[in-house]
């Protein structure tokens, strides 16, 4: 919501997608932020309203008289060599899939059929499928309704101001690793500056996970030779405390190539 306006577009992998982002940039000299794809969820309320959101940030706070959260579910299709069958399954299985049928089309090939959270497979899981059979397998999938889940909403803070951009609805069980993957990624994109920097995962108001980027220290004593120690203590006290006040007022820019670096975490 507070990014404004903007489109929704698929695209085939991510290498695809960096590709259409690239060229818009050079050909039609347009910045852009790339943010976490999302499915829409139905939250289900006490009084019997269902709310259908798209958007990570017109999630639910806290509750709020929810009783259960939905979200839509596929039936895939995937055609593997039979070498890869157990790496197929097994990329199925970390993307909270449910087992439903394996047979052989010849001797050669077999197909796999899971249902699988439409949330987890919006992202990465053509690329990885890709990698994980060398490029042999070919996935089909429809839509077949909707799931109650135990999801939740993580907010990415950065400097104690979150950045909706970086915001993504998971679940529980996924919650926390996602978020600290996401922080320790941004320690090391984000540039360092003359304040300390931090960075954090939260789940409403409890933080999950955080990182910090050290500030850069200026040897402000270096010019003190020998001398009263009460100098140098009170050069030390002033750097301190210019650099509690720049923490107050600093903004932090984040790099373009942060926000998509993050659709790349397990890459």
């Amino acid at each position: 919501l507070a990014l404004g306006f903007g489109f929704r577009c698929g695209f085939l992998g991510l290498l695809h997608m960096e590709i259409i982002v690239e060229r818009l940039r050079r050909e039609y000299d347009i910045d852009l932020i790339s943010t976490m794809p999302s499915v829409e969820y139905k939250i289900n309320f006490e009084n019997g309203d269902t709310l259908v959101i798209d958007n990570p940030c017109e999630f639910p706070e806290g509750g709020k008289g929810k009783v259960r959260v939905e979200e839509p579910y596929i039936k895939g299709n995937i055609i593997t060599p039979k070498d890869y069958v157990g790496n197929v399954m097994e990329l199925c299985q970390e993307k909270r899939g449910i087992y439903i049928d394996m047979k052989f089309i010849d001797d050669t090939r077999a197909m796999v059929t899971y249902e699988l959270p439409l949330g987890e497979i919006v992202i990465d899981f053509y690329d990885k499928l890709k990698s994980r059979t060398r490029g042999y397998a070919s996935f089909e999938y429809e839509v077949i309704g909707y799931k109650e889940a135990d999801l939740v909403k993580v907010d990415i803070l950065v400097s104690g101001k979150p950045v909706d951009a970086f915001s993504f609805i998971a679940h529980t069980d996924h919650a926390y690793g996602r978020g600290r993957l996401i922080c320790e990624k941004l320690k090391d994109i984000i540039p360092r500056q003359q304040f300390e920097i931090p960075i954090q995962a939260a789940m409403g108001a409890k933080i999950i996970a955080r990182e910090t980027i050290k500030a850069y220290r200026k040897n402000v004593i270096a010019k003190c030779y020998g001398g009263d120690i009460s100098r140098k203590k009170k050069l030390l006290d002033k750097q301190k405390e210019g650099k509690k006040r720049m923490k107050q007022i600093g903004n932090v820019e984040i790099p373009q190539e942060a926000f998509v670096s993050v659709l790349k975490l397990n890459d």
